[in-house]
């Protein structure tokens, strides 16, 4: 079966499982589905119960979330979309990367998977999106980065930004005019006092201080300081 036969909502809550797996190794619960799509909990149980009837997840009452094999294969189909799709508008448009999530948010219910590898081809079958975010391959293969969150980074350290959580384009936009992109390199020092708050200065560029939602969004590999 295609992800294409399933619903929209289907794929989204596919979709948004996977997301709250890819970084974290904790346990998925229907609250945190909630959540994420802005949906009340009762409308997410249900929905929970219809994909376990459906093969694409395991939930035991009250206990965690997992996608079964055959719901990780559609979940990655769906971000595999997303992400070429992000790509193209950005590479080929000239869409800027704070503007990309929303359209494809919509784009990718609609296209099909002939398109989508068509998209892929055509770009030369990149790696990561926009936002550092590595790709899914064809047949549902996946990197995970070795990168981490910048807000548990040490102060004193020198990093390279690899990915930025692309929910929140006020921050892309944010960013991009402070002059911090994916491979940027990064000096990072300590914030003011009691704020959760830490400073980084960009290589060429000016100290910005960034509050802890910020430095969450933003995931970092360490680096030699020169």
């Amino acid at each position: 079966m295609s992800v294409s036969e399933l619903s929209a909502a289907t794929q989204n809550y596919l979709k948004v499982i996977w997301g709250l797996q890819e970084w974290s190794d904790a346990a998925v619960a229907a609250s945190d589905i909630a959540a994420k799509l802005g949906l009340r909990l009762s409308s997410v149980s249900d929905a929970i119960r219809r994909l376990g009837e459906q093969g694409l997840v395991e939930h035991a009452p009250y206990g965690s979330i997992q996608l079964t094999p055959a719901g990780r294969h559609h979940a990655l189909a769906m971000v595999r979309r997303h992400r070429l799709i992000e790509t193209f508008l950005v590479q080929v448009l000239r869409y800027r990367w704070d503007e990309v999530h929303d359209e494809a948010e919509h784009l990718e219910h609609a296209v099909s998977d002939l398109m989508v590898d068509r998209i892929d081809a055509f770009l030369g079958r990149p790696e990561r999106d926009p936002h550092g975010d590595p790709i899914p391959r064809a047949d549902g293969s996946v990197r995970r980065l070795s990168a981490i969150p910048l807000s548990s980074a040490p102060s004193g350290a020198a990093a390279v930004v690899e990915q930025i959580s692309d929910t929140d384009p006020g921050l892309l936009q944010f960013l991009a005019d402070q002059g911090i992109g994916i491979g940027t390199r990064l000096d990072i020092g300590p914030g003011a006092p009691f704020s959760e708050a830490i400073e980084i200065r960009p290589s060429g560029g000016a100290a910005v201080s960034l509050g802890r939602a910020a430095s969450d969004a933003v995931r970092v590999a360490l680096v030699e300081r020169s």
